[in-house]
């Protein structure tokens, strides 16, 4: 285990480096930025110690899951009470909601009309308020899912959001273009920030901070972009088994 451990331990600081360059290459500090660990497929021995070797660092993380049936793992005594943050990050079912409102504290993927109205139904039920994200297809792509790219788009969303008793809008969420080209990936992630601060600017929509973009192959380009969320998987844990 401790050749694993300070396996571990270097992925994760090559994870922060990079972070903390982009960051500084875009006139930020990398402490600003949120390190989501991405867990889908982990154990819960694998995420107890990245949490441990963050913690140790001093760094703002989170965790987070993009499979509801995955969820149940979090419940394990390595995980539970941990204080760490939670957030789901996946696409959601309507059918899910209830698990993923009792799991989460921050909800990513708010992606169409029904998928707020299941999420403000079961958070009524349980009696909490979820903070969430509107996930934009800044890409285009099909495969995708989100709102157009668009203040028209996105205005009654929010509207419709902020008028609600328990969901909390707080930001925005998109998963950068599939293909190599930078310039294409650059140009999706700028938009969602061009799209934030039009919502804070224009329409004068409070309470629209948090961009969540950037995974392990992009997290530079984002970073530089304005990304406050990026989501880590297997930069920080190595291949999937």
């Amino acid at each position: 285990m401790a050749s694993s451990s300070a396996e571990l331990s270097d992925r994760l600081d090559a994870v922060l480096a990079r972070i903390d360059a982009a960051a500084t290459r875009g006139g930020r500090d990398g402490r600003e930025v949120t390190l989501l660990l991405a867990t889908k497929t982990r154990t819960p021995a694998e995420i107890a110690a990245a949490v441990e070797a963050l913690r140790e660092r001093g760094r703002s993380f989170a965790v987070g899951e993009n499979r509801a049936q995955e969820i149940a793992k979090h419940d394990d005594p390595l995980l539970a009470g941990n204080g760490v943050p939670r957030h789901f990050i996946g696409r959601l079912q309507t059918n899910k909601a209830r698990d993923v409102v009792a799991f989460a504290e921050l909800i990513h993927s708010v992606d169409r009309d029904d998928i707020a109205d299941a999420l403000e139904r079961r958070a009524a039920l349980a009696g909490v308020v979820r903070e969430v994200l509107i996930q934009v297809n800044t890409s285009g792509e099909e495969s995708k899912g989100g709102y157009a790219p668009t203040l028209e788009a996105l205005a009654p969303v929010v509207e419709r959001l902020r008028s609600s008793a328990t969901l909390r809008p707080v930001g925005l969420m998109t998963i950068g273009a599939n293909t190599s080209e930078q310039t294409a990936v650059r140009a999706s992630l700028h938009r969602l920030r061009e799209l934030r601060d039009a919502l804070r600017d224009e329409l004068d929509v409070p309470g629209i901070d948090q961009l969540s973009m950037g995974m392990s192959g992009d997290l530079e380009i984002a970073v530089e972009e304005g990304a406050t969320i990026v989501r880590v998987g297997s930069a920080v844990f190595g291949p999937r088994p």
